[in-house]
């Protein structure tokens, strides 16, 4: 029986590889680490675990967008102010 997580899941993951595309050390690098991070758990089939996974992934999104945000912060602050 397929697990009733599994389209959210990767979903998740289409959503976490389409953000590391801008990640600071690369997103061939962000790629790499994503795929062996989700092999590592890959055997859980708990659906409570998996919702715990998944939480955690959705707080490495948010971080993610937030360290987005404040480059382009950075950057505009760069071009507009002499410092």
């Amino acid at each position: 029986m397929a697990n009733p997580l599994r389209a959210e899941v990767f979903r998740f993951y289409k959503n976490l590889l389409h953000l590391g595309r801008e990640y600071p050390k690369g997103g061939d690098y962000f790629r790499d680490s994503l795929r062996a991070s989700f092999l590592k758990n890959k055997g859980v089939a708990n659906p409570q675990q998996i919702r715990e996974l998944i939480g955690r992934g959705e707080y490495v999104c948010r971080e993610l967008e937030a360290l987005y945000y404040l480059r382009k912060y950075r950057a505009m602050k760069k071009r507009y102010y002499e410092e």
